[in-house]
């Protein structure tokens, strides 16, 4: 027969690892005891891994952690700094140790303490590399995770199935909430939009243009504030010259320029049978344009045409003086020398 069903519990002195020179412990919730307890849990039907509810009767903490090594001095044991924190223990207090048996987590809610765990590169992924050092979470206690030379502290917020789990060998989901220091951004209230856009927007300004009716400020009157013209292109706005040395005509303004030869264009194609029965007619279209002294605006004229006056006498021509002949220099002729006889 086997030996009959029991449990584990007893009082330790406890001291940090560091006492050990066992620091790297520091990472996880793993504890040392001394050999009697391992003689003792060998006597007893316990589950595996061992894991231990850890409580604190002076402050009313309890916490869970696992077991590493059972090599410490008879009545102590050493545990992480981290851990005696949250259990509100001193160097040298005492601790009771109970075994303990938890259901595998499914569910565990972390929240860190301060925005700086957010800006590590990969939170998760050391998050993951952190906890394989813990054999089990309590809820409402802290862990430490360090990393890059320091140290975050998280809260464990919620765990399910249970308020305290094992996540040894386990496919556990893990959820966080925002940081205890972090504060939403405040939201700026949109800016409200201009008058006129809002009119333009509710379609206020077609409404009146369609039913005929005169808007505020429509009355006849001119606008306070007239709003400045756009330019616009001009073509041909420069002086002209005439080729036969006379003066020209008055120079028009742009306007008059413009306005004149866009019907001239427009009538290109049909309005050159016109011209032509007009010329042949006895040019009394040309004689009606010039009538006031000048040409057709929008033609350039080549010459002097019969009917047209001249803008001026001309003035006498300078009588040009006889050049002076200028002694021509003597050219170069060939065989100009003597000749001699070889008799």
């Amino acid at each position: 027969m086997g030996q009959p069903l029991g449990s584990f519990e007893q009082s330790f002195h406890v001291y940090p690892v560091s006492f050990i020179d066992k620091a790297h412990l520091e990472n996880g919730d793993k504890v040392i005891m001394p050999p009697s307890a391992l003689d003792r849990l060998a006597s007893l039907h316990i589950d595996y891994p061992m894991l231990f509810e850890v409580h604190n009767t002076a402050a009313n903490r309890t916490s869970h952690c696992g077991v590493l090594e059972f090599i410490a001095e008879e009545g102590y044991v050493y545990m992480p700094y981290w851990m005696m924190q949250n259990l509100l223990l001193q160097e040298g207090d005492i601790v009771r140790f109970r075994n303990a048996t938890l259901p595998k987590g499914t569910y565990v809610k972390l929240q860190p303490h301060t925005k700086d765990f957010l800006d590590i590169s990969n939170p998760k992924a050391v998050l993951e590399m952190t906890l394989r050092s813990f054999s089990c979470l309590t809820k409402g206690e802290s862990i430490m995770v360090a990393y890059n030379n320091k140290k975050y502290f998280i809260d464990v917020v919620d765990a399910r199935p249970a308020a305290a789990i094992s996540i040894i060998e386990t496919d556990c989901e893990v959820d966080f909430a925002p940081p205890l220091d972090y504060v939403e951004p405040e939201r700026i209230p949109a800016a409200p939009r201009a008058p006129a856009a809002a009119a333009a927007a509710s379609g206020g300004a077609s409404a009146s243009e369609v039913g005929g009716k005169k808007g505020p400020g429509q009355d006849g009157k001119a606008d306070a504030t007239p709003q400045p013209e756009e330019p616009t292109f001009t073509p041909f706005v420069g002086t002209g010259r005439r080729l036969d040395g006379r003066p020209a005509a008055s120079p028009s303004s742009p306007a008059t320029s413009a306005a004149a030869a866009a019907p001239s264009r427009a009538s290109a194609g049909g309005g050159a049978s016109r011209e032509g029965a007009t010329g042949a007619g006895g040019g009394s279209a040309s004689g009606a344009g010039t009538a006031g002294g000048g040409r057709k605006e929008g033609r350039l004229v080549f010459g002097s045409s019969d009917g047209a006056p001249r803008a001026g006498p001309r003035a006498p021509r300078k009588k040009e003086e006889p050049k002076k002949e200028e002694p021509q220099k003597p050219s170069f002729q060939a065989f100009s020398g003597k000749g001699y006889s070889l008799r």
